[in-house]
């Protein structure tokens, strides 16, 4: 295990050298350079230069390895596209360029009558399932997709979710009834095809075995299922299944204000707590032109950090759960637990506090709250160095995870896999410090990194990423800022009630954002973070409205998912329990 040393690389703000390698390459079919708050070159290009458009920026001359998301748009209702291509929808596409640090997202105009693209899954395979939701949720198709299937509803829904016109609500829909008939059809849209999947039945005199890992077991961590095609013990092939647990968090976004949409985000990493408000609210204030105060800044590092060890503890037994150790669990949720007291003490819930807020935070920090934060810093060191000696260091468990799934940056960059499972394979890429956000630029600490991407580093990294929290929140402690916990902005947190008192203007204006909420000016922001199970983002477009138009939620664990049956292929039963407690994921995260 290595650490990296603490970098001051941030992002290049001179004249974008990819726009104009673009131009200068493709002239005409450029289509436009449209003006966002992503942070990020937004470039619409016609669509049959697509492929070749993404084929050159792959290329080593511009080296972005990896396709960060790719999604879509329904613009049918949308009012304020200020002179941007006519569409029906818009299909977008995110590079990032790692060793360069840079990212460009690409944009095509399709109408209602031509939904179809270019499939891209030879140039990017991380485009297998993107692709494949794009179709489920907005019916667009893509020509030469290996198995273009729905990947998030049942097979035998019927629309396109994200679709302006699909419902959004149960009261829209006709009452829901299962008969006999009907319940035998939907058992039957889940039984396994392997012809279907390309998979063969026999080889030579032996018959291959099909096994359901899931959708219900305690290693697939959640309503997960596995088809395993084995030969005994040794895994050919197999087809990951999720879905089980998708709730239509971007659909919901259509229908809550800036504000209430706050606490689905809590949600999505059920694990990670208010370190999913954080791409959320950054996002919003930079729609909105806010900017935190220093105290606001340094409060969310500090109970972000809190949720990163509260995650990583939960990670730790569980995977070595999986290994079948059963004691561990039972002392990193002793450990958890002593987490979880100091962030109720501060935020006043557990698990999903939804505490974060448009400008800053719900309320300032409570008194005592120094004393807690201390208890839980002298407590946990002596307990990771535990750990690591009786678990990681323990002979059973490197046998088990040592050069078990093991990948390189190469193969991890291809398959869009992020945070520790990218850094286990060596790669010094972390947000918090290539991409600071938050007031992280004012901290010092290190980016733990593995040597061999296998299931033992990938555990180990976490270990360590704890400790460098740890450091984080005790600089937190030291150096907290004075001043207010929430800008002084009429689109954030509601004024002091003496304000609302003595002001007319600031009573309509709380009046307003609570009854109706913040109207946000027509535009575009993202903004990604290093969450707990890798690089999580918003990506927001306002139409001038009190809600979003569209959200697009990013998140690590779909693609770690999808890259399973490439790792497992030809390996063993227990070597993919071991990888799947490895990754670390939770299903929501996946399904949103």
């Amino acid at each position: 295990m290595s650490v990296a040393s603490p970098s001051s690389d941030t992002l290049k703000t001179g004249p974008d050298t990819v726009v104009e390698a673009l131009k200068q390459r493709f002239e005409e079919r450029i289509v436009l350079e449209q003006a966002t708050l992503t942070g990020w070159p937004v470039i619409w290009v016609a669509r049959d230069a697509l492929t070749e458009v993404l084929a050159f920026l792959r290329d080593k001359s511009q080296a972005f390895e990896m396709l960060y998301d790719l999604s879509a748009v329904d613009e049918r209702l949308r009012s304020h596209r200020r002179g941007l291509p006519e569409a029906d929808f818009t299909v977008f596409y995110h590079l990032m360029s790692l060793s360069r640090n840079r990212d460009v997202i690409l944009k095509v105009a399709l109408h209602e009558a031509d939904l179809a693209l270019p499939s891209i899954v030879s140039l990017y395979p991380n485009a297998n399932w993107y692709e494949r939701e794009v179709w489920d949720m907005f019916g667009i198709t893509f020509e030469g997709h290996p198995h273009l299937t729905r990947i998030l509803m049942p097979p035998t829904w019927k629309g396109h979710p994200l679709r302006k016109d699909h419902h959004a609500r149960a009261t829209e829909f006709d009452p829901y009834t299962l008969t006999v008939e009907g319940q035998d059809r939907e058992q039957q849209a889940l039984k396994f095809d392997p012809e279907a999947w390309g998979m063969k039945r026999r080889h030579d005199d032996s018959e291959f075995m099909f096994l359901n890992l899931g959708p219900n077991h305690p290693s697939a961590h959640g309503a997960f299922r596995l088809v395993l095609q084995l030969d005994g013990e040794e895994i050919i092939d197999c087809v990951p299944d999720i879905g089980y647990h998708h709730r239509g968090a971007e659909k919901m976004a259509e229908r809550q204000s800036w504000h209430s949409f706050i606490p689905y985000t809590d949600r999505i990493d059920y694990t990670g707590g208010v370190m999913n408000n954080l791409p959320y609210v950054l996002a919003v204030e930079k729609l909105a032109g806010i900017t935190v105060t220093k105290r606001a800044e340094t409060i969310r590092v500090m109970m972000a950090e809190m949720f990163r060890i509260t995650s990583h503890l939960l990670f730790l037994g569980t995977y070595l759960q999986d290994l079948g150790a059963m004691t561990p669990v039972f002392f990193t949720f002793t450990d958890r637990q002593k987490g979880y007291e100091v962030i109720e003490a501060i935020t006043g819930f557990r698990m999903h506090p939804a505490w974060y807020r448009i400008g800053g935070v719900a309320h300032d920090l409570p008194k005592g709250w120094e004393k807690l934060v201390k208890g839980f810093l002298d407590w946990m060191p002596k307990r990771l160095r535990e750990y690591e000696r009786a678990m990681m260091e323990n002979a059973i468990v490197r046998e088990r995870t040592r050069h078990i799934a093991a990948h390189d940056t190469t193969e991890a960059l291809a398959w869009g896999i992020t945070g520790p499972n990218l850094r286990a394979t060596g790669l010094d890429f972390d947000l918090r410090k290539q991409r600071p956000y938050s007031g992280y630029e004012n901290f010092d600490f290190e980016i733990p990194l593995g040597h061999n991407g296998d299931a033992f580093d990938r555990g180990q990294v976490r270990i360590e990423e704890m400790r460098q929290s740890l450091r984080i929140i005790q600089q937190c402690l030291d150096h907290m800022p004075a001043g207010d916990y929430k800008a002084d902005h009429p689109l954030t947190t509601p004024p002091p009630r003496e304000r609302m008192l003595q002001h007319i203007e600031t009573l309509i204006t709380h009046f307003l954002q609570v009854s109706w909420g913040p109207v946000l000016k027509p535009n575009e922001s993202m903004q990604m973070i290093e969450a707990t199970k890798g690089i999580n983002s918003y990506y927001l477009t306002s139409d001038g409205n009190t809600m979003s138009y569209r959200t697009r939620i990013r998140t690590p664990s779909f693609p770690h998912l999808q890259h399973i049956p490439a790792l497992m292929r030809g390996g063993f039963v227990p070597d993919l329990i071991a990888h799947l407690g490895s990754i670390d994921f939770v299903m929501a995260d996946v399904d949103r």
